[in-house]
């Protein structure tokens, strides 16, 4: 098989085009992101041609990966990769079983975990907080959607102002990829998530005081909007960056005895370098473990956010031994 001459940025491109029919914007954006940091390293090794990639380069872009990321990192960055020049092959921009080279970093189980989560204690101290000094803003019913329900930030993005059935009440989470807000399993990912009164009439107060009467690029009502439509995840990240920095809700004490005057995480922009702020994910990991142990049984839990037991019980439930232990407490029998 003779090989065609194809610069790195071009095959990325068609690789891309060729992923995207089948896959999320978000996934496609991960792709990207991952090909693209590829392709600018071999503009720097002076590889304009993908008909001189090797095994050898593969190896050192390995290397360099994981000298610059953690393991879990560059292990999903190479298999990302492999598919890549497994579509490479395709186009003959590489020979054939180039992807088999592609040799993938291994990862102990405790790489593959991830323990960053907010604690029940922390997420009540800073919902208290914003009851009462933010009643109803756009961050206030951002927090408390994502931690009473543990939905994924996607998810919560996703919902329009009809989705709140304020009579049952509940926030029903529907898949709807070609007007901008697919869910990560798609229709699996469909579901009515239960309220309580209480956060119900919050979300209700939020609708009828501060949410912005405005539509989003495809005509639709978003229930979270900014002025000028639905709320974008960098926002989202921002207000739960800003209100889990324990400063923010614990009186302006920092335990991390950082001087607030001088304090880079001070900002709206880098709030995320306060060591105590988490991500959205960190609660969704937080309402899973504290569900837990308040009781909900997994399956129970599982089919409201959307995942397995399996996943559950791998990456998100972070009970502690001595808190899974009084979760059995009820059903030991003396036999």
């Amino acid at each position: 098989m003779s090989l065609k001459p194809t610069p790195p940025h071009d095959a990325k491109n068609r690789y891309l085009n060729d992923k995207k029919p089948g896959v999320t914007k978000k996934t496609i954006k991960n792709y990207r992101t991952t090909t693209r940091q590829f392709c600018d390293w071999l503009d720097e090794q002076g590889i304009t041609d993908l008909n001189d990639l090797d095994s050898e380069v593969i190896q050192r872009y390995k290397e360099h990966r994981l000298s610059n990321v953690k393991v879990i990192t560059a292990r999903q960055d190479m298999m990302t990769l492999k598919q890549f020049i497994e579509f490479c092959e395709h186009i003959q921009a590489v020979p054939r079983g180039m992807a088999d080279m592609v040799r993938i970093p291994s990862v102990n189980e405790d790489d593959e975990i991830c323990d960053d989560l907010l604690t029940r204690d922390e997420a009540v101290a800073m919902l208290d907080f914003l009851t009462k000094y933010e009643y109803a803003s756009n961050r206030h019913v951002t927090l408390l959607i994502l931690w009473k329900t543990g939905m994924r930030m996607s998810g919560l993005r996703a919902l329009d102002l009809g989705d709140f059935d304020e009579a049952r009440p509940a926030l029903e989470l529907r898949h709807r990829p070609t007007s901008g807000t697919p869910l990560k399993n798609k229709e699996k990912s469909g579901r009515d998530v239960l309220l309580t009164s209480e956060t119900a009439g919050i979300v209700r107060d939020y609708v009828e005081q501060n949410r912005n009467e405005v539509r989003d690029e495809h005509n639709r009502k978003p229930l979270l909007t900014s002025k000028s439509g639905r709320v974008v995840e960098t926002t989202i990240q921002r207000y739960v960056y800003t209100a889990t920095r324990p400063c923010y809700y614990n009186g302006g004490e920092c335990p991390f005895d950082r001087d607030p005057d001088t304090c880079e995480a001070m900002s709206w922009n880098a709030s995320c370098k306060c060591p105590g702020s988490v991500s959205p994910h960190a609660l969704r990991r937080g309402y899973v473990t504290a569900a837990r142990n308040a009781g909900q049984p997994k399956d129970v839990t599982g089919e409201r956010v959307n995942m397995s037991g399996k996943v559950l019980d791998k990456h998100y439930d972070k009970g502690s031994s001595a808190e899974k232990a009084e979760r059995r407490r009820d059903h030991i029998r003396d036999i």
